[in-house]
């Protein structure tokens, strides 16, 4: 193949002076033939396509020609070449061309699938199954209270009389005594408040006024409630310390248990009025209950929500998501018993047929709290990537605290203080019983006050029999059904 040389290097031009000689050398000719014959073997060397490289051959004119460049590149401008096209085409394309929202959200996986079915189906189920074990456990507690407590005071007392010997009490007697101080003189407390004039008070107020009244309430009696804990876990302590201390430090073991019920008694009936904000909330509830303007709806949905925006947009950790399911239980015992006030509110001064439309507004009440509950904790637990899991763990550890199978760790037990509820209870079924009394002399009343008495308190003792039996058993198969699965995953 014969190539063109073309520059400098391939050309050779004679000097003037070589133009002017008539007869030129032959010994320069040859020298100038030599020399072009170096620059071609020179040039061929360095050429690629004499080392065996690749020859690519790229003119000036095709490198500008963009249509040609356009059509050999198009797939690497993708859906760019759309653009040139008809609208009609441009549809047709978006038609065949996939999912219609695939350019905003990604086709899921296996592990989104899981997510959404955690938060329909499997958090709300097992969340709302440790709410109702857990609401029990309060159940077992109050009536505990009300059954267990008096009859040992009575037991103690006779056992004094019988013998006229008096012996230390043990930390458990003590700690009954300190807890009967309290509950009486709160039902005392209560029994001086006018609950109808705080009830029109209340009911004159505008919707917004109430769910306030409300709100702050709410705030103040889980501040309490973790306060009236400290409280009663010092009293205890106190009382344990009195019933083993030895013979000289007796007095100083008194003084400390005398002090820490003087300050139990100020927390719970005087400076915090546990019972008292209790009661002012079942008296806000039943005054949106009886009303006709939807302040009961108002109310429920204004506070229930903004429960929902305080809870579920924090990063929340396990042990803090265990310890908010149990004040889900307890404001789920709160709420019981405000509905009890509202129900012996309705016996002592409702007119005309009420019970329907009682049942209607508890069963509303119920349902909003079992509807938040599944909301907040779904969104808890998607937000925060805990698995479903996480609720029956929780569920066993309040099995294993029913068992009292775990004496050595207690931080996470349920802690529920009954004593501001029975307060409320007591209050407010002792205008219910006095509607029951028959007129007569006051010897014939007071035998139907005790009558009335020893009835309501054995059927308690039953009620009480029964839910902690069946709470034992249930717990006890919960537990070693865990445990089966474990062994099985293991």
């Amino acid at each position: 193949m014969q190539r063109s040389i073309s520059g400098s290097a391939r050309v050779v031009a004679a000097s003037p002076e070589d133009g002017t000689s008539s007869c030129g050398s032959s010994t320069r000719e040859s020298a100038a033939a030599a020399a072009a014959a170096v620059a071609d073997v020179a040039a061929a060397a360095w050429r690629p396509e004499a080392n065996g490289g690749v020859k690519k051959k790229l003119e000036k004119e095709e490198s500008l020609d963009w249509e040609k460049y356009m059509k050999e590149t198009s797939n690497i401008l993708g859906e760019v070449e759309r653009l040139d096209n008809s609208p009609f085409r441009y549809f047709l394309g978006e038609l065949y061309g996939g999912n219609s929202l695939r350019s905003t959200i990604a086709v899921g996986n296996e592990k989104k699938r899981q997510r959404v079915y955690n938060s329909m189906f499997h958090v709300p189920w097992r969340c709302e199954r440790l709410i109702v074990a857990g609401f029990f456990v309060c159940l077992d507690s109050f009536l505990s209270l009300l059954t267990i407590m008096p009859a040992r005071i009575v037991v103690t007392i006779w056992r004094l009389l019988k013998t006229r010997k008096f012996l230390r009490p043990n930390a458990a007697d003590l700690s009954d005594y300190g807890c009967f101080i309290v509950l009486s003189l709160g039902v005392a407390s209560l029994q001086m408040i006018d609950i109808s004039l705080i009830y029109h008070v209340i009911r004159g107020q505008s919707t917004i006024k109430l769910y306030v009244v409300y709100n702050v309430l709410e705030i103040f009696d889980k501040l309490c409630q973790s306060f009236g804990e400290d409280v009663l876990q010092v009293l205890f302590n106190s009382a344990e310390g009195l019933s083993a201390c030895s013979t000289d430090n007796v007095t100083f073991e008194l003084m400390r248990f005398l002090l820490d019920e003087a300050i139990a008694v100020v927390a719970f009936d005087i400076l915090f009025c546990k019972s008292h904000q209790l009661i002012v909330l079942a008296i806000t509830l039943s005054a949106c209950i009886i009303a006709h303007n939807n302040a009961l709806l108002a109310l429920l949905v204004s506070n229930n929500f903004a429960e929902i925006k305080s809870n579920v947009f924090k990063r929340v950790s396990k042990e803090n998501l265990h310890n908010l399911v149990y004040y889900d239980i307890i404001e789920r015992f709160h709420i019981t018993a405000f509905l009890l006030f509202v129900l012996a509110q309705n016996i002592l001064e409702a007119e005309g047929p009420w019970f329907d439309s009682f049942l209607i507004n508890a069963s509303f009440v119920f349902l909003c709290e079992v509807f938040i509950d599944a909301i907040k904790h779904s969104f808890l637990a998607k937000f925060n990537e805990i698995k479903p899991v996480a609720y029956s763990e929780f569920l066993e550890d309040l099995c294993k605290q029913i068992l009292n199978d775990k004496p050595d760790d207690r931080q996470k037990d349920l802690t529920f203080i009954p004593l501001a509820p029975a307060c409320v209870v007591i209050r407010v079924l002792t205008p219910v019983y006095a509607t029951l009394l028959p007129a007569g002399p006051f010897i014939w009343r007071i035998f139907w006050i005790l009558l009335w008495s020893v009835l309501t308190y054995f059927m308690l003792a039953i009620f009480k029999i029964l839910v902690g039996l069946i709470l034992r058993c249930l717990a006890n198969w919960y537990v070693n059904l865990r445990l089966k699965r474990k062994q099985h995953m293991d």
